[in-house]
């Protein structure tokens, strides 16, 4: 079978087409799209292919049929008309600039003139970029009788290089704010506008000129606008997909979803295809560092963030001077929605968690180095063959000398340590960092296990108890484990089930008690 070549970091939908890559058909969501409304604005985490949709938007409203042979947009239920062109301007603040409002004014303006050439019209340098976008908008429309499609690509991105500076960060946010603003007013010259970003920002911030945008990131008919689904890795990826397993493919990377189809990021599976080993390839071309920081300002261990519930208020939208460390995780693809429920009663509510295995276990270690005193860890395989081999000496022995190495800065200030739901969530990101199926508060017929552990030749049942709270601490969490049979529920899965109970003592914040049972 000829292979079609992989387009990995290519953005151009023609290069694409016209070279030979694999191509998975975005244009039924733009005809939709067009047909259904005028102002879009999307979010999606980056590398999700946001500037390939971009470009494609731009092919076809600039009537190149001849790239979309075979594709939706060129048949006749597509309603889509080629012989109707539009004139594009194409704006992209995805470069770095200086952290200045008149750099950023000096770099949009610079686009704009840029465009304007393609129209053979010279804009006044001495404008704003706003009165350069407005005055180029209406020249167009009045020179050419067409209405305008404007398409803006990552439309955020010069806040969010400032964002560790709240004041430079307002100060770009408003400068954006009075750019976008001038495009309300626009209306009648303009044909399409798609605006593109990693964030979404208060309508009472940068938005607030611009009212009339249709966001479309939470949205069940278009969850799968960006990234690949599972059905197109069984189509367009086909002959690259039997070199694996279809599940450990779906359970290292696909997950994402905006409350429909789950998709997988494209980033990914081209790497995947191309160097045939699994690794987390997004996760590691880079975790901002201000996420991290914001992360060291408000810690929260990862088992917190898997299951979290959350409203709009929170996915929504924030602004450089109130950021919510969840709400970035979700903007940014660390956190994806599982589930959600709408009524008229209780509103929209919706269920986060980790997408999949690369992003789950990336960031739980990323979190355990971050808590540690010291960065030299034990290799994982080398804890996995511990588990495997069922050794609870060597286990024990493990996580004594992992308490131990967890910096004193994390318990300043709180009494966390003298807490059960500490010690369980300090367990399950170790756990979770070495790629194990974890299940915080393991729901049986007779009460919650704790924790519980899925490796490949064991099940292990996790209780914890800290020393000094209600006398709990003097009570066996193994008896607990035994008289509540928590090991029924796993007795068929045909695995040793390690029942083990852990006490800890707050002082110390290290294991008092370490207690094992085994079942055959």
């Amino acid at each position: 079978m000829h292979l079609k070549k992989l387009p990995i970091g290519i953005q151009s939908f023609s290069e694409i087409i016209t070279g030979g890559y694999a191509y998975v058909d975005k244009t039924p969501f733009i005809a939709e799209l067009v047909n259904g409304g005028k102002y879009y604005f999307l979010s999606r985490p980056r590398r999700f292919g946001k500037s390939l949709l971009i470009d494609t938007i731009d092919c076809a409203f600039s009537g190149r049929k001849e790239l979309f042979s075979g594709l939706f947009l060129d048949s006749p239920e597509s309603g889509w008309d080629f012989s109707m062109q539009y004139p594009v301007i194409r704006i992209s603040l995805a470069q770095r600039i200086n952290s200045t409002a008149v750099d950023l004014c000096n770099y949009i303006s610079h686009i704009i003139i840029r465009e304007a050439k393609k129209f053979d019209y010279e804009i006044f340098q001495s404008y704003s970029p706003g009165f350069q976008l407005d005055d180029l908008i209406r020249h167009i429309y009045q020179t050419t009788g067409k209405q305008v499609v404007l398409l803006i690509d990552e439309y955020d991105k010069p806040i969010l290089d400032s964002i560790e500076e709240p004041i430079i960060a307002g100060t770009l946010r408003d400068e954006l704010k009075s750019f976008y603003g001038v495009i309300k007013d626009l209306d009648p010259y303009l044909k399409f506008v798609f605006m593109t970003g990693v964030s979404k920002f208060a309508k009472t911030g940068i938005f607030s000129g611009l009212n009339n945008l249709d966001d479309i990131t939470i949205d069940t008919r278009y969850s799968a606008l960006c990234g690949y689904t599972q059905t197109d890795l069984e189509t367009v990826f086909a002959g690259y997909l039997k070199d694996f397993y279809p599940n450990e493919v779906r359970d290292w990377y696909n997950g994402y979803s905006w409350t429909g189809e789950s998709v997988y990021n494209p980033f990914d599976i081209l790497l995947l295809f191309s160097k045939k080993t699994f690794r987390p390839y997004w996760f590691e071309t880079g975790t901002p560092t201000f996420l991290i920081k914001l992360w060291q300002s408000k810690p929260r261990l990862p088992a917190e963030y898997d299951g979290l519930i959350a409203g709009d208020d929170l996915l929504g939208s924030f602004d450089p001077e109130q950021i919510r460390t969840e709400t970035l995780l979700f903007q940014a693809g660390y956190l994806t929605i599982r589930s959600f429920v709408s009524n008229p009663y209780e509103g929209t509510w919706y269920t986060l968690g980790f997408p999949n295995r690369e992003v789950r276990e990336s960031f739980n270690r990323q979190i355990l180095t971050l808590i540690q005193d010291n960065n030299e860890q034990i290799p994982a395989p080398t804890i996995r063959n511990i588990l495997e081999s069922g050794d609870t000496d060597v286990l024990r022995d493990l996580f004594h000398s992992f308490f131990a190495s967890i910096s004193s800065d994390n318990y300043r200030k709180n009494q966390i340590s003298g807490f059960e739901g500490y010690y369980a969530s300090v367990v399950y990101t170790y756990f979770a960092s070495l790629g194990y199926e974890v299940i915080p508060e393991d729901t049986t017929n007779k009460g919650r296990i704790d924790l519980t552990v899925k490796t490949r030749s064991g099940i292990w049942i996790f209780e914890f108890k800290v020393m000094g709270i209600d006398g709990s601490g003097e009570k066996s969490p193994l008896a607990q484990i035994r008289d509540r049979k928590y090991a029924e529920k796993y007795a068929c899965e045909s695995k040793k089930i390690y029942e083990i109970g852990i006490v800890f003592n707050p002082e110390t914040r290290n294991i008092e008690r370490w207690e094992v049972g085994v079942k055959e």
